[in-house]
């Protein structure tokens, strides 16, 4: 079975860790299929039904993106309001079209991952940030399952950093 990787990142030409994700991704469409949010909707316009149809297509879903102020770009927000609405996602009426699908996030980190701890200067986890997620993904009945996250990216953006990420989230996907 395929996975959907959602990929949510505004200027995806002028990043370094998620460009180079997909690029590898791309190489296995037998495996993965990639869904570029902000290039398919360039203008926040989001086709909802296509959206749904699509994430009723597959078991594993992967929400792809850099931390943006400690959470997601604001498309894959948008995303989630617009798509999981009442009557699909959730609902007595919904059959509940999540559940039971594999969800999980697949992050960049600017910063180290010692920084998102109690006593640093960000105090919380990735873990207690991305607590909404969980909570959202629990409400719509799907398996959510623990995320992959890459640190550093800021302070070690070299191709040998970006190049060190690569088999680590393959085989993080694998494993999902």
């Amino acid at each position: 079975m395929k996975t959907l990787i959602i990929v949510t990142h505004p200027e995806i030409e002028n990043s370094l860790v998620n460009k180079r994700w997909m690029e590898e991704l791309n190489k296995y469409p037998e495996k993965f299929t990639v869904h570029q949010l902000y290039k398919v909707y360039p203008n926040g316009n989001i086709d909802v039904i296509a959206e749904q149809k699509m994430i009723e297509e597959y078991d594993k879903i992967v929400f792809q993106f850099p931390v943006y102020w400690h959470s997601c770009p604001s498309l894959l927000k948008k995303w989630i309001d617009d798509v999981l609405i009442y009557g699909w996602a959730y609902g007595s009426k919904s059959g509940y079209k999540m559940s039971g699908k594999k969800v999980t996030l697949a992050m960049s980190a600017g910063v180290d991952e010692y920084e998102y701890n109690p006593g640093e200067k960000y105090r919380y986890t990735l873990k207690d940030l991305t607590r909404p997620f969980d909570l959202t993904f629990e409400y719509v009945k799907a398996d959510y399952q623990p995320f992959f996250a890459y640190y550093g990216i800021e302070l070690n953006a070299s191709k040998e950093w970006i190049e060190k990420s690569v088999p680590l989230y393959l085989e993080f996907l694998e494993s999902f």
